[in-house]
């Protein structure tokens, strides 16, 4: 039989065997089996390739298991009202791949999620009321993104996170109707841009429009919008920004409200009903002030809506935004006034969610006819849970006042969760430093070297911080690496630094090539070990092979790198050696001296410029330290010639010097030849002094070992 419809309802149908379909499985197109007894449907009775309608209302049924209805590819509508169903598996109708109509009302649904909604790519019409329905998962629409109807009425939603609908961009109509909504996320309908019809009936949210927070924001397509019995006692203008471009569309307005307070704020709603042809659709009737008690707006005049007082709560004070450290107590606290004396109470939301539990405490007193009424929050201890924005509610008979929503951010120190250490490596080698802290917000990671930002690994492109990692790194060390590093973490709580040394070991080696020297006897003779490598390496010389033998005319300098030999001889030539040596190794360098008998002023053998340089050097100096000397002793002595003729009383001798200055300083023994052994800080120590005048005339001077010419040859 090419069978197309088969009506089995009202039956007392149980079971569904396997293959009981299967010879009308080519020709069937409707399947009704409404009214039975089916409390189990086996995944592979509905091998119907051209069913397009099935029914199964009023029977047993409490869980569909995963890829009950696969093999249906032509089905288009799907109808299992009052089944009392429990659960819906993950995949329940994978399979489905042209159903464009999905009726599940009168059952047991608590939630709505993408498992079992999965596969249903070309689903339009979907309905979900009268069911537990409490929660809608953030991704449920992820593969119904062509739903065109939405039907959730009539469930036991309390609350609308901002992510309930995203992607349902084809959207046109949605029923929330009868549940018991009072907390709409920000956003919520944002994405619902091709909506008509939106219907709000009896539910908890006359906060949403008397606090005007933009609700209807993107639903630039809405034509209906039903709001009765939602307990509004206020309604200002701006609760509808959004559709005002388009209020030429807005056709149909359901409002059912007999509890307005009618004063100046709300002159607006008879005129605006008016324009928009809501004469019909809208009952808003007064409540207050007493003479219009009973009036609905539309037969109120404009100069009736007055504000002679302010029944309503007026709020004075508003909670303020916060930062704060975790841990510590945060209050926020809000004012509020009223003419009338009928009692308020308050209620504290955080991001739009009335807090039960919140530890509040409230106030009220009379000032100048009016009760004053403080609410104060007091969030103790504070964490990141707690962050968020807060808001006022207070309320009377009148109706309810909103404050302004305060932001409180909670941040938290940074703590360093690994530290660098102190690292000593061999040059070459690769250095390794991890920092990484935590805090709120997270903190950012910056690093120093030797408390400044000039990173010689840096320049040399031998640096590297990982961006997403722990570890600063630097390849290939050199001894200018060596420092002290620092990681500081920082956020907007504040900051935390944490230093670590790096010490670069280098084997001892030659900065400069050793260089033989030769001088004339009597010279100076300077050798040079300039030596690298850390940590310093300490310098010994030896000669020929064997300890070197200090006289009073072998100095050392620059930490043993220069072996000065004054007045060299015969006996000081030879083969010197500079043995440098570290905790990683020991290098040992030659250096030949070859003195000569006589200076050779006709050739350039035997002596080095490095020693003409010398003489000359300590022969400048002798030459300006007595010409210098004997400068100063005449102006001296000049000036004291003066003082003894301008201050003389009576007839005094003249002061006669010798001409010859310094021939008459040396005559009387008081310039010396430098003396062997001695030493700078014994020439600083004897300085230049003018004795007393006694009866005979001026003692000269006694000038001793000048400084000068010590400096001089110290120097060299």
């Amino acid at each position: 039989m090419q069978l197309k419809h088969l009506n089995l309802s009202n039956n007392k149908i149980s079971v569904l065997e396997p293959g009981c379909f299967e010879n009308i499985s080519s020709s069937l197109l409707v399947l009704r089996l409404n009214r039975n007894r089916l409390a189990l449907l086996p995944s592979k009775v509905f091998k119907l390739p051209q069913l397009q309608f099935l029914e199964m209302k009023r029977n047993r049924i409490k869980v569909v298991e995963s890829l009950t209805f696969k093999g249906m590819d032509s089905l288009k509508s799907l109808k299992m009202q009052r089944n009392g169903i429990t659960k819906l598996m993950d995949g329940a109708f994978f399979g489905l791949n042209s159903i464009e109509e999905l009726e599940l009302e009168h059952n047991n649904l608590t939630e709505v999620n993408k498992g079992w909604l999965y596969g249903l790519r070309m689903l339009r019409v979907l309905r979900v009321s009268h069911n537990a329905v409490g929660i809608i998962r953030p991704d449920s629409w992820e593969f119904c993104q062509k739903l065109e109807e939405l039907d959730l009425s009539h469930n036991h939603l309390t609350r609308l996170e901002e992510t309930a609908f995203i992607g349902l961009s084809l959207l046109e109509s949605l029923n929330l109707g009868e549940n018991s909504i009072s907390h709409l996320g920000e956003g919520l309908f944002s994405s619902l841009a091709s909506l008509r019809t939106l219907d709000f009936r009896n539910n908890e949210i006359s906060w949403a429009i008397e606090d005007s927070i933009g609700l209807f924001d993107g639903m630039k397509k809405l034509n209906t919008l039903i709001l009765q019995q939602n307990k509004i006692k206020s309604i200002t203008k701006k609760a509808f920004d959004g559709l005002e471009e388009l209020e030429h569309l807005l056709v149909k307005l359901v409002l059912n409200t007999s509890s307005l307070l009618c004063d100046c704020h709300m002159s607006w709603l008879g005129s605006w009903m008016k324009e928009n042809r809501f004469l019909q659709s809208v009952s808003a009737v007064c409540a207050h002030p007493p003479p219009l008690l009973g009036h609905n707006v539309l037969s109120i005049s404009p100069e009736q809506f007055v504000c002679n007082d302010f029944p309503k709560p007026r709020l004075t004070t508003h909670p303020e935004t916060a930062v704060a450290l975790r841990g510590i107590n945060v209050t926020l606290s809000c004012v509020a006034s009223s003419s009338s004396d009928t009692p308020m109470t308050t209620a504290w939301r955080k991001d739009g969610e009335v807090l039960y539990d919140a530890e509040v405490q409230n106030y009220a007193r009379y000032q100048d006819g009016e009760l004053i009424y403080t609410t104060v929050l007091h969030l103790l201890n504070v964490n990141f849970t707690d962050e968020g924005r807060y808001q006022c509610v207070i309320s009377n008979h009148f109706g309810s006042n909103y404050s302004n929503r305060a932001r409180l951010t909670v941040n938290e120190l940074p703590s360093f969760l690994k530290t660098p250490m102190d690292l000593t490596i061999r040059n070459g080698t690769m250095a390794r430093l991890e920092c990484a802290a935590e805090g709120h917000p997270s903190p950012q990671i910056a690093w120093q070297k030797d408390g400044g930002t000039d990173f010689p690994a840096a320049r040399e492109r031998r640096m590297h911080v990982m961006p997403d990692d722990d570890i600063f790194f630097i390849a290939n060390v050199k001894t200018e690496d060596m420092g002290v590093y620092s990681c500081t973490a920082q956020n907007a709580a504040g900051s935390l630094s944490a230093n670590a040394t790096l010490t670069v070991l280098e084997i001892p080696s030659f900065m400069r090539l050793l260089e033989n020297r030769s001088v004339a006897r009597g010279e100076t003779a300077v050798l040079q070990c300039i030596a690298g490598g850390s940590p310093a390496p300490r310098l010994n010389w030896t000669k020929d092979d064997g300890p070197l033998v200090l006289t009073e005319r072998h100095f050392f300098a620059a930490a043993n790198q220069l072996l000065i030999i004054v007045d060299a001889g015969p006996t000081d030539a030879g083969k010197y050696t500079c043995i440098m040596s570290n905790t990683l190794g020991t290098e040992r360098g030659h250096i030949y001296l070859n003195v000569s008998p006589s200076p050779n002023c006709d050739t350039s053998a035997g002596y080095e410029q490095d020693g003409w340089t010398t003489v000359g050097i300590v022969v400048i100096v002798v030459v300006c330290c007595v010409v210098g000397t004997s400068l100063v002793w005449v102006i001296v002595i000049y000036h004291m010639r003066r003082k003894s003729e301008d201050y003389s009383i009576s007839n005094t001798d003249e002061l006669n010097l010798p001409a010859d200055i310094p021939s008459y300083l040396s005559s009387q023994g008081t310039l010396s030849e430098p003396q062997e052994g001695y030493s700078n800080s014994e020439a600083g120590s004897h300085q230049k002094a003018v004795h007393h005048v006694n009866d005979d005339g001026i003692q000269p001077p006694h000038l001793s070992k000048p400084d000068h010419l010590y400096t001089g040859i110290g120097q060299i």
